[in-house]
């Protein structure tokens, strides 16, 4: 099971493990106060895609599709997720005020999706 959580949301210790999934460090958040198994900026959006979307729903099915073409040239960054949640729940953490269209929901369909092919 993976689920997602605002970063500024995070009151308590995971039940899992729990990865930041974002490229910077969230402003005003200690490093002891997230309780990580990881900082994941690897798996975030390139600095250049991150620009371009800019947070725009109205760029959202392209930002998609784009950041899926960046996590299929990095297997190696995201499938120690597949392996953490094939054993237990995970937990995505993320900084943006949209919970809707950000890069941990893409991310969290992606690795979903990888989970369906594999059953």
């Amino acid at each position: 099971m993976i689920t997602l959580n605002r970063v500024y949301d995070v009151s308590s210790p995971p039940k899992g493990k729990r990865f930041l999934v974002e490229r910077l460090w969230p402003r005003g958040i200690s490093r002891a106060s997230l309780h990580l198994d990881g900082w994941l900026k690897d798996l975030a959006p390139s600095d250049g895609l991150r620009r371009w979307f800019a947070h725009d729903p109205a760029k959202w099915d392209e930002f998609q599709k784009r950041y899926v073409a960046e996590l299929d040239r990095t297997p190696d960054a995201w499938q120690p997720l597949l392996v953490a949640a094939r054993h237990g729940p995970v937990e995505l953490v993320y900084s943006t005020r949209d919970i809707d269209h950000n890069n941990a929901v893409a991310l969290k369909r992606y690795l979903e999706a990888k989970m369906r092919r594999e059953k």
